[in-house]
C-alpha cells in the first residue's frame, strides 16, 4: 500500500539524524523562548522597587502582573488555534513582534494604568510563544531523542533564565532601574523577532495542510532523501478541521487534565517567582539579600532541565512528572518550616527543583499528544486556562500570606501540586520513543 505523504514527513522526521537545520530551529525557538521567559521571571524583582519609588503601591504592582497574564491567556488560546489553521511559522513571528515592542512600551508608561495596558498587549505575544516553541520543536524532532531536545529548548529558554534574570537585576537594577531593565528585555527580543525570518515552517504541518510539496523540499534541506515511490493523500494530507472541536470532541479529558496541570504548575511557579523576593523581604531580609537568596534558589531551574534530558527519555514523561509533583509537595512544607538562613536556601533550592522538573516534564508530555492540526491548540488551551487560574493565584498568595501566615501559603501549594500530580496521569499515552502520530494520529 502506498504511503500517504503525512506519513512519510512523519516518519522521516522521527528517524531523521541531526542535521545543521535541526541546530537552527532549536536555538532560534529556544532564544524568544528565553526573552519570553525572562520578562515572566524579572516582575517579581521588579515589585518592590516599583513600591519603593512610589510608582505602584503592592496592591497596583500584583494588578499589572495579573494584567499580563490574562493577555497570555487569551494569547496561548488564541494563537495556538491560529497556528494550527495559517501556520508556525506566521503566527510565531507575530507573537515576538507584538510582545518586544508593548515591552519597551511599557517600560516607557506613564502611569500604573498605560502599564497594564501595555502588559496586557505584551501578554498575547508571550501568551502564544510558549505553545509554538514545544510544538514547533517537537515536530522537527526524531522520536529516539525528542524528550532531550524538548529538554535543552527548555534548557536554554526557560531554565538557565531563571539564575540569569535574578543575577541581571540585581546587577543593574540600580543603574538603570526597573524600566531599563524591560526596554533591555524588550530590545533582545526585536532581535531575535529579526533572525527568525529564516526559520522554515514545520514539515509536519505542511503536509497535512495541503503543501506536501514545501514539505519535502525542507526535509531535502535536512538531508532527507525524498520518496521512492508515488506518495497518496488522505483526509489528513489536506486538513480542513476545526482545531478547537478536534480538541474538545475527540480529547477532552486530555485537554482538562492540561488545564489543572498547567493551573498548579504556572501558579506555584508563577507565584513563587513574583512573590519569593517579596516574602523574603517580609521575613527581614534586604530587598539586596532577598535577591542574592532567590538567585541562589534558582539556580535550580537549569540543573531540573538537565535532569530532564536524562529521564525524559529514560524512564518517561509521565513517571517522572508524577513522582517530582510529589516531591515538590513536600518540600514546599518543609521550606515553610525553615528555621535559619541555610535551612531556607536548601529547602527552596530542592522545592524548585522539583516544582520545575514536574511542570516541565508535563509540559513537554502536553505538547505532544494532540494531532499535528490541534496539537498548539490543545496545548494553548491547557497553557491558557492555566495562565488566567495564576491571575487569581498570584493575588492569592500575597492575600493569603496576610491573613493567614506563610505556612498556609506552603500547605495551600502543597495540596495544589498534588492535584496536578493525580492530574499528569490522564493526560494521554506515555510518549516516550513513540512518533508523534502514533500518540495522536492527524486526522481531517
Amino acid at each position: 500500500m502506498a504511503q500517504t505523504i503525512e506519513g512519510f514527513v512523519g516518519n522521516a522526521l522521527d528517524d531523521a539524524k541531526i542535521s545543521p537545520l535541526h541546530v537552527k530551529v532549536v536555538a532560534l525557538i529556544a532564544a524568544g523562548y528565553f526573552f519570553d521567559v525572562i520578562d515572566l521571571i524579572v516582575l517579581g524583582s521588579l515589585i518592590p522597587d516599583m513600591i519603593q519609588s512610589k510608582f505602584a503601591t503592592g496592591a497596583e504592582a500584583g494588578l499589572v502582573g495579573s494584567a499580563t497574564v490574562f493577555g497570555m491567556f487569551i494569547g496561548a488560546a488564541g494563537q495556538g488555534e491560529f497556528s494550527d489553521r495559517w501556520g508556525r511559522k506566521t503566527v510565531y513571528q507575530f507573537n515576538l513582534l507584538l510582545f518586544g515592542v508593548f515591552t519597551i512600551l511599557g517600560a516607557l508608561a506613564p502611569t500604573v494604568f498605560w502599564l497594564m495596558v501595555c502588559r496586557f498587549i505584551a501578554g498575547l505575544g508571550l501568551g502564544g510563544e510558549q505553545p509554538l516553541a514545544f510544538a514547533y520543536a517537537g515536530e522537527y524532532s526524531p522520536k529516539a531523542i525528542r524528550g532531550r531536545i524538548l529538554a535543552i529548548v527548555h534548557f536554554i529558554g526557560g531554565a538557565c533564565v531563571w539564575p540569569i534574570a535574578s543575577l541581571f537585576t540585581l546587577t543593574f537594577r540600580d543603574s538603570i532601574g526597573w524600566r531599563g531593565v524591560w526596554i533591555v528585555i524588550g530590545i533582545g527580543a526585536l532581535i531575535v523577532w529579526l533572525f527568525r525570518f529564516w526559520l522554515p515552517e514545520s514539515p509536519r504541518y505542511l503536509a497535512t495542510h495541503g503543501r506536501g510539496k514545501e514539505a519535502l523540499d525542507v526535509l531535502a534541506r535536512m538531508g532527507i532523501a525524498g520518496p521512492k515511490e508515488q506518495l497518496t493523500t488522505s483526509a489528513a494530507s489536506d486538513s480542513r478541521s476545526d482545531p478547537f472541536g478536534i480538541v474538545f470532541k475527540m480529547f477532552p479529558r486530555r485537554v482538562i487534565a492540561g488545564m489543572i496541570c498547567f493551573s498548579a504548575f504556572f501558579g506555584v511557579a508563577i507565584g513563587l517567582g513574583t512573590w519569593l523576593p517579596n516574602i523574603m523581604t517580609a521575613k527581614g531580609f534586604t530587598i539586596t539579600k532577598s535577591l542574592t537568596y532567590t538567585f541562589g534558589m534558582t539556580l535550580a531551574v537549569p540543573c531540573a532541565s538537565l535532569f530532564m534530558m536524562y529521564a525524559l527519555d529514560k524512564f518517561g514523561r509521565k513517571i517522572t512528572s508524577v513522582c517530582a509533583f510529589i516531591a515538590a509537595g513536600l518540600m514546599a512544607i518543609v521550606f515553610a518550616n525553615a528555621a535559619s538562613d541555610t535551612q531556607l536556601l536548601v529547602a527552596g533550592f530542592i522545592m524548585i527543583f522539583f516544582v520545575q522538573v514536574a511542570g516541565n516534564s508535563m509540559q513537554i508530555f502536553a505538547s505532544e499528544v494532540f494531532p499535528t492540526n490541534a496539537r498548539a491548540s490543545g496545548f494553548g488551551w491547557a497553557a491558557g486556562v492555566g495562565r488566567l487560574a495564576t491571575a487569581f493565584i498570584v493575588p492569592t498568595i500575597l492575600w493569603i500570606q496576610n491573613g493567614y501566615g506563610l505556612t498556609t501559603v506552603f500547605v495551600c501549594l502543597a495540596v495544589v501540586l498534588m492535584i496536578a500530580a493525580v492530574s499528569v496521569t490522564q493526560l494521554g499515552p506515555e510518549a516516550r520513543q513513540k512518533g508523534l502520530d502514533e500518540i495522536a494520529p492527524p486526522t481531517g
